[in-house]
């Protein structure tokens, strides 16, 4: 029995020193802005201070364009997940899109802040910044909620809105990608710190696409680079612990500008439910669900996804 036992412990000791030497051998450190820059900053993407943060952004189109349309990524995203948008609206619109705090090459907020409130902060001094009165927003799951949050709390700045898998009402999400849960766990965080290894990016892309095997090693390269930029783990943790939803949800009834909603049918984060949910409330709205995407519609199958849009903004 002793044996055995001796056996046992000695198994578990190299299980042990096996995964210790895994963990340290997947850490990657934080990186500097300075060098990502050249891949993920080319023309026209430039550097704009906000309340000293250096925010990157892209202004493309028309400037003298009847309309201009805001793009606002979600957790973990940055600017790039409207790639495939881009370009058809920028043939007729001002397109503008850039990183979030926390997130992209914008990196963290100088002051820890991560409340709505100071994300809506942020998409009115970017309006201000570029000379723009009133644009149409457009959401992607934290990114919506910002943008309906601008409507509530500057409803003459926001002239249409267009929610994609949006949050900010409470839920509980029937599957989270496995990056944000050791993000919001204290002893993961502890434990994995500077734990990066790209299977674990590539299985959260996964998590959030209707169909897995759509996921390009290109996409997955892009959000495991982006996530090193110097500041954007530790701002995750903190943007999880204070951009709570449900603070102005009762307010979403008094939005009462035109409003399209876009939802992915297999979307495991925000269930479908809420897209009913946002139509039930918001008056003048329309509800598309795309039977077969995901959690992140706009860079799934953008050729599919943008064809409302266009023909929401022209007034259809």
């Amino acid at each position: 029995m002793l044996t055995l036992l001796k056996v046992i412990g000695s198994v578990l000791l190299l299980v042990v020193v096996a995964l210790f030497v895994y963990v340290q051998s997947q850490k990657v450190d934080d990186k500097p802005v300075s060098e990502l820059t050249t891949r993920w900053a080319q023309p026209p993407s430039t550097f704009i201070d906000i309340d000293g943060m250096q925010v990157h952004i892209r202004d493309e189109g028309p400037t003298n364009a009847e309309q201009t349309i805001v793009l606002i990524h979600g957790t973990g995203a940055s600017l790039h997940t409207w790639d495939g948008w881009v370009p058809p609206l920028s043939e007729h619109y001002r397109v503008i899109s850039f990183d979030l705090p926390a997130f992209g090459l914008t990196g963290p907020e100088p002051e820890n802040n991560y409340t709505i409130e100071r994300y809506v902060d942020v998409v009115i001094k970017v309006l201000d910044a570029r000379n723009v009165e009133r644009a149409t927003l457009a959401g992607n799951s934290l990114g919506g909620y910002i943008a309906w949050a601008t409507a509530v709390l500057h409803k003459e700045r926001v002239s249409k809105l267009v929610l994609i898998d949006a949050s900010g009402y409470p839920y509980e999400a029937e599957s989270v990608p496995l990056a944000f849960k050791v993000s919001q766990s204290k002893v993961a965080k502890t434990l994995l710190h500077n734990f990066l290894p790209k299977w674990l990016v590539e299985r959260s892309v996964k998590n959030v696409y209707g169909n897995p095997e759509s996921v390009t090693e290109d996409t997955i390269q892009r959000y495991y680079e982006l996530t090193q930029r110097e500041g954007n783990r530790a701002a995750l943790a903190q943007r999880f612990v204070q951009t709570q939803p449900g603070p102005l949800a009762s307010d979403i009834p008094d939005i009462d500008i035109p409003v399209l909603i876009l939802w992915g049918a297999k979307d495991k984060l925000i269930p479908v439910k809420f897209a009913h949910r946002f139509h039930r409330e918001l008056a003048d709205s329309e509800l598309i669900i795309f039977a077969s995407l995901g959690h992140v519609p706009h860079e799934e199958a953008p050729q599919q996804t943008i064809e409302p849009v266009i023909d929401f903004l022209r007034g259809g």
